[in-house]
C-alpha cells in the first residue's frame, strides 16, 4: 500500500515538475547562477523546497536511501558524506538542480527561483556538514604485555 502511494506520488510529482511554468520577470543572474551568498531565511526556505520536492527521492537526510529511489531502481549519491558532492562545483549542482538530470526533473523557475535553488546547493553542502559524525578519538595503545627478562647467564671464566 505505501510503495503503491509513495509510486503515485512521485509520478503526480513529475507530471507537475514537467508542465510547463508560466513566464515570469526574468531571473538575476549576478556573476554565476551559485555566485550570491544564502541568508538564514533563504537557507530556511532552501529547506522547505527540499523537503517539498528532493526529500521523496534523496532522503530527509540527504543519504538516497529512499523506499521510491529502491522501486525505480535510482542510484542516488548519499549527500551526508562530504565526499559525495566533493568535485561538483557550485554552479554545477545549480544547473543540475535547474535543468535536471537523468530522470530527476528539472526544478523550474516557476516552483523555485534562483535565489531558492542557490539556497538548495548551499542546504544539500550543509547535509554533509551535519550528517559528519565526529572524528573518533583515538584510544591510546595498550601497552605490549611485558615477559619477564631471561635470567643472566653466567660466562666461565677462563
Amino acid at each position: 500500500m505505501l510503495r503503491s502511494f509513495l509510486l503515485f506520488t512521485a509520478v503526480v510529482l513529475l507530471a507537475v515538475a514537467s508542465a510547463p511554468a508560466p513566464a515570469g520577470p526574468p531571473q538575476d543572474t549576478g556573476q554565476g547562477p551559485a555566485a550570491k551568498k544564502v541568508s538564514p531565511d533563504a537557507l530556511a526556505k532552501a529547506k522547505k523546497v527540499y523537503n517539498m520536492d528532493c526529500a521523496l527521492c534523496h532522503g530527509a537526510a540527504g543519504d538516497g536511501k529512499t523506499d521510491l529511489a529502491k522501486d525505480m531502481q535510482l542510484t542516488m549519491a548519499d549527500w551526508t558524506d562530504p565526499k559525495a558532492l566533493a568535485g561538483q562545483s557550485d554552479d554545477a549542482l545549480f544547473d543540475i538542480i535547474r535543468k535536471g538530470k537523468g530522470k530527476m526533473p528539472p526544478e523550474e523557475s516557476g516552483r523555485a527561483t534562483n535565489d531558492e535553488v542557490r539556497g538548495l546547493v548551499t542546504y544539500i553542502r550543509k547535509l554533509a556538514k551535519e550528517g559528519t559524525p565526529a572524528p573518533a578519538t583515538e584510544q591510546p595503545a595498550a601497552a605490549p604485555a611485558q615477559t619477564p627478562a631471561p635470567p643472566p647467564t653466567t660466562s666461565p671464566s677462563n
